[in-house]
């Protein structure tokens, strides 16, 4: 998108007032469009035909599908949510999930497994896999497998007690062909040398999981959902930090707005702050698959497909992929409080040059948002889009393969963005001249 698009998308008037209505943007008190220099810059089309940046910054590939990995295994396909963390050794550690699905390449996964195909020993292929990093030279040290067993890792989160919250996409029950439930969650300590055992934290529901962030002050997990009638949720742990404990399951509702995907009557507009409530939810195992529809039921407010979420400064984020009154995406905010959470409608997309179905999400630390596109459409070109602070989209990244971008996370340091491409996996360490 040019500067001076998003400029127009910023002016005065009732075309303002009607964007910001929809919560794409939101406008200066003053009314007075602003003149400030939104991203990094025109794109410039890569050489390697993989990924265009902004002028100063590039890429290196640090980790592809079928390379070899140091448990004997190979890189596996279809890389997703992705965390970066701090071995306080001179050493970082990404946690990478794989969507794998039963009949897809495990790239050999072997070891502790969750679930097996059928009666044999082959573990179903999704999971996760490690990669060890040199913190100052980016080398890849080591990768290995450190979750198995599992269906479709979408996404997931970080924890502030260094480990990553790996989410199933998916609700399989054990038929014969697969010998357990799925629609967990799992938890990978970043450190851990191989394969984890794999405990499906049961008590944190059984749905289409996507992505998990951790509010460092309370130690409370909250959790999106891909469905297009999917709540919010989030999980009290019984200890905190202790998660396999157990611990009290609820979804946001919100009083004025049971359904705020704005696809039928605009029931959420950009820039207010609107009062949460939760509420408990039961039988959260929903053997039947039910558990947002008896959420719903009991005034838990509706959202179009959960995506990305993430922690920022005493607030978070996350995506809802096809929401909004342009079905292109929304992005909502939510502000934990002492005594009252407030939730705020961020973003709204009206064009898809500006911003089309956002996906994994990541926090940068000039506050900005980091957002990876998935549109699977035939003309559809996935970008990497930055939202600023004022929620004004723009162009990070243009993805030149057809395929999605995902896994988004900053290095702990601040200085490189890690990013993945879905299929064929690669997983990039992007650097450049970041914004402070």
């Amino acid at each position: 998108m040019s500067a001076d698009r998003r400029h127009f998308l910023r002016a005065t008037g009732a075309a303002f007032a009607a964007l910001a209505a929809s919560g794409c943007v939101r406008a200066p008190l003053s009314g007075i469009a602003s003149d400030k220099v939104v991203g990094y810059g025109d794109l410039i089309s890569d050489p390697a035909g993989m990924l265009d940046l902004p002028p100063g910054f590039s890429y290196r590939v640090i980790s592809s599908l079928g390379d070899a990995m140091t448990d004997g295994g190979s890189v596996p396909d279809k890389a997703d949510g992705m965390g970066c963390f701090d071995l306080r050794n001179g050493k970082w550690a990404l946690v990478r999930n794989h969507e794998l699905s039963p009949g897809n390449d495990s790239g050999g996964a072997t070891g502790l497994a969750y679930d097996t195909v059928a009666r044999s020993m082959v573990p179903l292929p999704g999971g996760t896999t490690t990669i060890i990093l040199d913190a100052n030279t980016l080398a890849v040290e080591r990768q290995y497998r450190s979750l198995s067993g599992t269906i479709r890792n979408c996404a997931g989160g970080v924890t502030p007690w260094g480990s990553w919250l790996s989410c199933e996409e998916n609700v399989s029950r054990a038929d014969g062909r697969i010998n357990k439930d799925h629609g967990y969650v799992f938890e990978v300590p970043a450190d851990s040398p191989g394969p984890v055992d794999p405990v499906p934290l049961k008590a944190m529901g059984r749905f289409n999981h996507e992505a998990a962030a951790v509010d460092p002050a309370t130690g409370i997990v909250y959790l999106t959902e891909d469905r297009s009638d999917s709540l919010f949720y989030r999980f009290i742990p019984t200890r905190t930090g202790k998660l396999a404990a157990g611990g009290r399951l609820q979804a946001l509702a919100l009083e004025n707005a049971r359904d705020t995907r704005n696809w039928s009557a605009i029931t959420v507009t950009g820039g207010s702050w609107l009062p949460v409530r939760w509420i408990d939810v039961d039988d959260v195992e929903a053997p039947n698959d039910d558990l947002r529809i008896r959420g719903a039921a009991a005034g838990g407010s509706l959202f179009a497909r959960g995506e990305g979420i993430w922690m920022g400064s005493g607030e978070l984020y996350f995506a809802c992929t096809n929401g909004g009154a342009a079905k292109l995406g929304q992005i909502f905010r939510l502000k934990p409080g002492r005594t009252q959470d407030q939730l705020q409608l961020f973003f709204e997309s009206t064009d898809p040059e500006q911003f089309n179905y956002g996906d994994n999400l990541t926090v940068a630390p000039n506050g900005h948002l980091i957002v990876c596109e998935d549109q699977y459409t035939d003309d559809a070109v996935n970008y990497l889009r930055g939202v600023d602070t004022d929620g004004v989209a723009y162009p990070l990244g243009r993805l030149r393969m057809k395929t999605e971008l995902a896994g988004a996370c900053y290095a702990p340091d601040g200085r490189t963005l890690f990013l993945n491409i879905y299929s064929p996996t690669r997983t990039l360490a992007i650097t450049g001249p970041w914004r402070a």
